[in-house]
């Protein structure tokens, strides 16, 4: 019994749960022409943010193009995702937790975490039903070459170093900042910097020019521009494509276009809120023009929640405006297991299928677009290993209002940390902020404190995570069955090393 508690509420590594198994879906849908696919993906906005769920004009960012989107579709209010950029997008790409394929983490740039070959993503998905594939943005699933787009199942693909994320864009102006390599030349630090790069099918990698803050100011420009060519070319030639946006609204130094510098009230987080709002109406209005919206599913969706006051250092003014995003009445910034890290919007449109002005409260998974496309296309996904994601297509047309899961598994590096099942929200790892005073910080900055015992949140009655329901240790149960179906799946399909970048007497990813 000790080693079995131990197991469960101390040391779990490599853990996550299969909700209803998807190995072999096959569509119910009669046979139609196959439709396009938009998945545009903004970084670390919060649940908060958008006008639709409570901010825009509130939040001193109007968003009236993406409020238009959720009038003419399905706003999800209980989209869950993982604490991070890395892990998001890998449980978005596989259908699996990310830790699945040891990406747990977020991916930094000379460290081993990576995609691993034998990953099925979404692009191979499309790919595989004869679909044009492209990718224009943030990776953030690895820079070796069997974790690049074009190794899985993408045609194209524009953006930033596949390994970084957005704030690489300043990594030699601070080296330049703080003298740390000597008397090297500027020039020859930005040769050796960060890349905006490109990639044809499988080929390989391309530098096409450095990748700097006058770069990252205006480059949702440029990914909105080429995802619209994209689009186009594929119509005339009368392909079903697959397009997969993950732009930077959100995501710091939010550095707005001069279009939208100083076009909100609260400063430049603001103003990326609206430029990325006018970017997501350029894609519905080239949508509309090429009269293919009634056969194209649009997705615009979070990674995970804001970030937290921390992040102020991004304030090029020094005026002590953090570069944050509001999570609504939810607790807990980007990086953390709360479910301000977790929770954040999701508006879906596919005309015919799904309802105008539609809001669903279903438990819904990032993990869960996967198996759900791959319904809509009607194919099988591989049965060789674990699917944690859940069909969820009567959630979509509407029939039904709780879909296919009730419960969801949070990790951090090798540990389980938290879990929801239906309404309770569980904490197997205190999440605890380091530091003290101006150095406090939480986020992915926070540590993870062993208990013996799980904290209990009612997350409808106190969404905010204020009390703890200490007598309510009843609805342990429900998640551990959770908890042990999964050590049964990882027993059958066993994960590889975990993300891990401090511990060095243990294996350094795969």
């Amino acid at each position: 019994m000790a080693m079995f508690l131990k197991k469960i509420l101390i040391g779990i590594l490599s853990i996550s749960f299969i909700a209803s198994p998807v190995f072999a879906q096959t569509s119910s849908e009669p046979k139609q022409k196959k439709p396009n696919v938009v998945f545009i993906l903004a970084d670390n906005v919060g649940y908060g943010d958008l006008g639709s769920y409570g901010g825009g004009e509130l939040r001193g960012a109007p968003t009236p193009r993406a409020d238009e989107l959720a009038k003419s579709g399905l706003r999800l209010t209980q989209y869950l995702v993982e604490p991070a950029c890395t892990p998001s997008r890998a449980a978005l790409m596989t259908g699996q937790y990310s830790i699945r394929n040891g990406l747990s983490l977020v991916a930094e740039p000379g460290t081993p975490n990576t995609l691993s070959s034998k990953a099925y993503t979404m692009g191979q998905l499309f790919k595989d039903a004869g679909y044009a594939t492209a990718i224009f943005g943030k990776w953030h699933l690895g820079g070796a070459s069997q974790s690049l787009p074009g190794a899985h199942g993408f045609d194209q693909y524009y953006g930033i170093p596949p390994d970084t994320s957005w704030d690489s864009a300043a990594y030699v102006q601070m080296a330049i900042q703080t003298h740390s390599f000597g008397n090297v030349p500027d020039k020859a630090l930005y040769d050796k910097g960060p890349w905006i790069n490109q990639q044809k099918g499988n080929g390989p990698l391309e530098r096409v020019k450095p990748y700097t803050m006058a770069v990252r100011a205006e480059i949702d420009n440029e990914l909105t521009d080429k995802s619209i060519a994209f689009m186009k070319q594929q119509n005339a030639a009368g392909k079903p494509f697959f397009l997969y946006l993950p732009f930077s609204m959100g995501h710091s130094p939010n550095l707005p276009s001069k279009q939208f510098a100083g076009k909100s009230r609260i400063g430049q987080y603001g103003d990326k809120m609206m430029e990325g709002d006018y970017h997501v109406g350029q894609v519905m209005d080239a949508l509309k023009e090429m009269n293919i919206e009634d056969n194209t599913i649009l997705v615009f969706a979070s990674d995970n929640g804001g970030t937290g006051q921390y992040f102020m250092n991004w304030d090029r003014l020094g005026l002590g405006a953090p570069d944050m995003g509001s999570n609504g009445p939810f607790r807990g910034d980007l990086g953390e297991p709360t479910e301000g890290a977790v929770r954040t919007f999701c508006i879906i449109r596919w005309p015919g299928h799904i309802a105008p002005g539609s809001t669903s409260y279903a438990m819904f998974s990032t993990m869960d677009f996967m198996p759900t496309f791959a319904n809509i296309l009607g194919t099988k996904l591989p049965s060789d290993r674990a699917i944690d994601g859940v069909n969820q297509i009567d959630v979509l047309n509407g029939k039904s209002t709780t879909g296919n899961r009730e419960s969801l598994l949070t990790f951090i590096g090798p540990d389980l940390v938290a879990g929801r099942w239906k309404q309770w929200r569980y904490y197997f790892k205190d999440m605890a902020r380091t530091g003290t005073g101006q150095q406090m910080v939480g986020g992915i900055y926070a540590n993870a404190a062993p208990m013996y015992y799980p904290k209990f949140y009612n997350i409808e009655m106190d969404p905010h995570e204020d009390l703890q329901m200490t007598n309510y240790g009843w609805t342990a149960e429900p998640i551990f069955k959770v908890v042990q179906e999964y050590l049964a799946s990882v027993k059958k399909f066993p994960n590889p090393p975990p993300s891990n970048v401090t511990n060095f007497s243990q294996p350094l990813g795969k």
